[in-house]
């Protein structure tokens, strides 16, 4: 298997919860993958276990990719990296198939030079948010990292902590309102590629100084059109 590539321009590919349209997402073999390709960054999802530890998982519990009914929130970490997960065609035997820590994740990026795209599952509070910065200077720099998280109290209780912090707001639509929110805020936007009908809709944001990436595109030519319309991250299972 490989990556679909593209005709990418300037625009900056992002590896959606690493290479995972060939590797079990949010897997250390799925960030290496990415890490050993010419992707920008490297996506994940962040959430917070019960024993206040950084695990990476997308979903509430580990059912989908790992089988067991394990919820981060309610478990140990001990418990959680117990989980042998899924292969890509659904088997499981792969020992390297673990949730991995944010630790391990910011330790892959730093090794191949990429820039880590950190999104925030479920909520955090300032607390945590000041853990997660700590970490991130111990591990790697602030400079490499942007976050992102559909919840906009995240983003702002991470820049009342770290008002530096790069920072995208997630969103399934272009609601009313949206691009003066973040204008405020000093947000920029990672929104569902299909939001986007026409490219005066994108030069709109644009022109008013926020960044635009655009979730999941795995169609070369969605990324290439999107491309062609200005806008600066593409994240994709599979394109390159």
């Amino acid at each position: 298997m490989d990556t679909i590539k593209i005709n990418k321009g300037d625009a900056l590919i992002v590896a959606h919860r690493g290479l995972s349209g060939i590797e079990r997402e949010n897997t250390a073999a799925a960030f290496v993958a990415a890490g050993n390709r010419s992707y920008f960054g490297i996506e994940t999802d962040v959430r917070v276990t019960a024993d206040g530890n950084f695990i990476l998982l997308h979903d509430g519990d580990a059912v989908r990719c790992g089988g067991d009914n394990i919820i981060p929130e309610q478990s140990t970490l001990q418990t959680i990296q117990s989980v042998q997960l899924f292969e890509k065609n659904g088997e499981r035997g792969r020992v390297d198939l673990r949730i991995p820590t944010m630790t391990d994740y910011l330790r892959i990026c730093k090794c191949y030079d990429k820039v880590c795209v950190l999104e925030f599952k479920g909520y955090f509070s300032e607390e945590n948010m000041a853990k997660v910065v700590e970490i991130v200077k111990a591990e790697y720099c602030l400079e490499k990292m942007i976050f992102i998280s559909f919840a906009f109290e995240n983003l702002v209780n991470l820049r009342n902590v770290c008002p530096e912090a790069r920072c995208q707001f997630l969103t399934g639509k272009l609601d009313e309102g949206l691009l003066e929110r973040l204008v405020e805020h000093k947000f920029d936007l990672d929104i569902w590629y299909g939001s986007f009908t026409e490219e005066a809709q994108v030069r709109e944001f644009l022109d008013n100084g926020v960044e635009v990436n655009v979730w999941t595109v795995d169609k070369k030519e969605d990324a290439e059109r999107l491309i062609s319309w200005g806008v600066q991250y593409v994240t994709s299972n599979i394109l390159e």
